[in-house]
């Protein structure tokens, strides 16, 4: 019989071991990425306002520390606000899809339409429209992010097994039913696919609405330390709006994972 402490210690070894692998080889690229950069800087002797070494960006995110901490948790928040909103109203409309080929058919294009006009031109005018303010943020990252729910989820929901739809037919079960007991659990993958793609869209769509808005977050830092030519410390906010982003990112797919592996782990008990 197995010593269950063996096998817990053998589990997070092993868990520490493919931990180790997926993080310690993005660490050294970025390590000779550094070192690079901070070679390059010192033989050519390039101004600091046009490429600071990361030594320099560094001492300036170690002095701008608070005002850049509290820039990416305003950042955060909007893009947060922007992301529950998209995974709402997305798997909504999805949803809504699912049930008519007409309205699909008629409102699909207008979801592509949001994703391929430049949200840089067309952010001046969400922020003309619902004022300089937090929810013309919020709305810009939105419609950033919206996209890959939409598209994810009805194509989740639209592809179920043709025997189990019949299946469900064949007991007289509703729309309703088939939405929530078929395609809305078989379609869980594929949301969690687009909440991963969103995520990291939210924080792009936060920071374009601060850069128009003016006064919030990274954005606006980005902007005012380009216009006042800080390389060093627009270098640091850049760093901090990339971090956030992947922040964003690991959480939603660690989220997701965990999701994902339960319902397998549940589908098989009942299988």
């Amino acid at each position: 019989m197995n010593d269950p402490g063996i096998d817990r210690h053998a589990h997070w070894t092993s868990q520490f071991a493919g931990f180790a692998k997926q993080l310690i080889p993005p660490l050294i690229a970025m390590l000779l990425v550094v070192a690079v950069w901070q070679l390059y800087v010192s033989v050519t002797g390039t101004k600091r306002i046009f490429l600071p070494g990361p030594l320099l960006v560094l001492g300036a995110g170690i002095r701008e520390f608070e005002s850049i901490a509290k820039a990416t948790a305003l950042t955060g928040e909007i893009a947060m606000c922007a992301f529950g909103l998209s995974l709402i109203i997305g798997t909504i409309t999805a949803s809504v899809f699912s049930q008519s080929g007409v309205i699909r058919r008629s409102c699909y294009p207008y979801a592509i339409f949001l994703q391929t006009v430049p949200m840089i031109a067309i952010a001046p005018l969400i922020l003309r429209f619902f004022g300089f303010g937090f929810q013309s943020v919020v709305a810009v990252s939105f419609i950033i992010c919206l996209f890959p729910i939409i598209t994810n989820a009805t194509t989740g929901m639209l592809h179920v097994d043709a025997d189990l739809l019949d299946l469900f037919r064949l007991h007289n079960a509703s729309r309703w039913q088939i939405l929530v007991k078929l395609r809305l659990p078989n379609a869980v993958p594929f949301i969690i696919a687009g909440a991963k793609t969103s995520a990291g869209l939210a924080v792009i769509g936060a920071i374009v609405g601060e850069y128009f808005a003016g006064g919030y977050g990274l954005g606006y830092m980005i902007r005012l330390k380009f216009e006042t030519m800080k390389t060093d410390v627009l270098f640091a906010s850049v760093i901090a709006s990339t971090f956030l982003g992947v922040v964003m990112f690991a959480t939603v797919s660690a989220i997701g994972a965990t999701i994902l592996s339960r319902w397998y782990d549940q589908q098989s008990a009942t299988s």
